[in-house]
């Protein structure tokens, strides 16, 4: 039987952020549990990043799970058989059994976070849904896992801004702040609760109500060109790298479109995919109703306009076929 004071579940490069920042600053980290690279057969993870590396890099335990949800035989078995004082969960994206909960003498602790105050915008991707949705801040919670989905139980909150500027790396890159300056919180509880022998405090009542995000999958990126520009420019900062980014079709440039030739292309004509990584507002004043939202007005060093339904947008870097003036993006 072995005993770990500090666990970290991870399984993303933030992941291993907050394990270097952690060791480096605060304390030995003496476990990490990640997943087997098999298990993303089956899961869809953005940005993940194996962390058997850390083992070489730092001579920490690294346990790979064979399932997501921690609920198979020999995981289960691993959490029976040892024991554990705190865990720390950061990219984690499932529900940790009350069993493996159950090991932990201080609790597991991670991270959720949306405009308002828990229970509201509990579920997934709540950065990224805050990001899509307009939201100009963002509260950060550093909360005690139970056997539910983003309880109330609330050790530390700290807020930041979603400016105009951010897309959804830059948004982390402050979550990523304040995590750590909440973790430097939780460490240091949990050395008092050691020392005197009771309990990390957390806040479990609230008087606001509940409210989900939905999960979010890669054909959720589709862009509609009949959304207004500022839920179109949302869309694609909110699912940028390391997500899967935003999308839409063009008509096959096997089909160029020449000066004789009517906006757009036959209908039966074959699509490529468009993904636009990052993109800015244009302008809204110019008068482009010779145009069909979506349709690409012109192209400035590479960079195409598109007109959207109340303005224009301007696409700054994409993958796909080259866009040319008069092709029509659907």
């Amino acid at each position: 039987m072995a005993h770990y004071s500090v666990t970290v579940f991870g399984v993303k490069d933030t992941s291993e952020n907050i394990i270097e920042f952690i060791r480096r600053e605060l304390c030995p980290v003496d476990l990490v549990v990640t997943i087997a690279p098999k298990v993303l057969e089956h899961n869809e993870v953005s940005g993940f990043k194996g962390l058997s590396v850390l083992r070489e890099k730092y001579g920490i335990e690294v346990f790979e799970a064979e399932s997501y949800g921690l609920k198979d035989e020999r995981t289960l078995r691993f959490f029976e058989e040892n024991t554990f004082d705190l865990g720390i969960s950061m990219g984690w994206q499932r529900l940790i059994p009350k069993q493996v909960l159950d090991a932990f003498q201080y609790g597991v602790y991670g991270f959720h976070g949306n405009a308002g105050y828990l229970p509201f915008g509990r579920g997934r991707s709540p950065l990224n849904w805050s990001m899509i949705l307009g939201d100009t801040r963002f509260n950060l919670n550093l909360f005690r896992y139970d056997e539910h989905a983003d309880s109330p139980n609330v050790f530390k909150t700290q807020m930041f801004q979603i400016s105009p500027h951010d897309d959804i790396r830059t948004a982390q890159y402050k979550n990523m702040i304040c995590s750590k300056n909440l973790i430097r919180s939780l460490i240091a509880a949990y050395a008092a609760a050691k020392e005197s022998g009771g309990q990390i405090p957390v806040r479990t009542s609230s008087k606001d109500f509940d409210s989900w995000y939905e999960k979010r999958t890669a054909k959720d990126g589709k862009i509609d060109f009949h959304a207004r520009t500022r839920e179109i420019y949302n869309l694609i900062r909110g699912v940028a790298a390391p997500f899967p980014g935003a999308f839409c079709y063009v008509k096959s440039v096997s089909q160029a479109i020449t000066e004789d030739s009517p906006a757009g292309a036959p209908s039966d004509l074959p699509q490529e995919k468009v993904v636009i990584w990052e993109a800015k507002p244009f302008d809204e004043m110019i008068d482009f109703s010779a145009y069909a939202p979506g349709e690409v007005i012109d192209v400035f060093d590479g960079k195409p306009v598109i007109r959207t339904v109340d303005g224009s947008i301007l696409i700054h870097r994409y993958e796909g076929p080259e866009l040319r003036p008069g092709m029509v993006l659907e």
